[in-house]
């Protein structure tokens, strides 16, 4: 295993169950590695896979907080590698999960963008080719 790579993130949320099941619907084969209460978090569990995790967090919040993506410092949205965004879309459209921005037409990857319940947005991306430096293009 590489010596620097991203483990996991911490994101706090309105309600646990809802964002499993948002991210469980895109990515079936996540499993809950854990879960609790803290001292000030109502409910914790982490999800995700036996190498990387999302920290899935309520702190008793009742209401979205201030931060709008892309305008203020902080999150914008979440990236994952999947087998095929189109049935990471079917599941999600088909949960009732809102659809951002999605790009099909690069040559050699495709995403999509959706949004949890609470607006956190999570981009998925399929590669379309193994050579990194076709992934890695960004003049398309």
């Amino acid at each position: 295993m590489p010596s620097g790579f991203l483990e996991h993130v911490n994101l706090t949320v309105l309600d646990v169950d809802r964002a499993v099941h948002f991210i469980q619907t895109a990515m079936p084969d996540f499993e809950i590695r854990g879960g609790g209460v803290g001292v000030k978090c109502k409910r914790w569990v982490h999800i995700g896979t036996a190498d990387s995790y999302l920290a899935i967090e309520d702190r008793g919040a009742v209401e979205k907080g201030p931060h709008e993506p892309y305008v203020h410092p902080g999150l914008n949205h979440l990236g994952f590698v999947v087998d095929s965004v189109e049935q990471v879309g079917e599941r999600l459209r088909g949960a009732g999960f809102t659809e951002g921005l999605s790009e099909l037409t690069h040559p050699y990857r495709k995403r999509l963008y959706f949004y949890d319940d609470d607006g956190n947005e999570y981009e998925f991306v399929e590669y379309l080719s193994e050579n990194q430096t076709e992934r890695n293009d960004y003049s398309s």
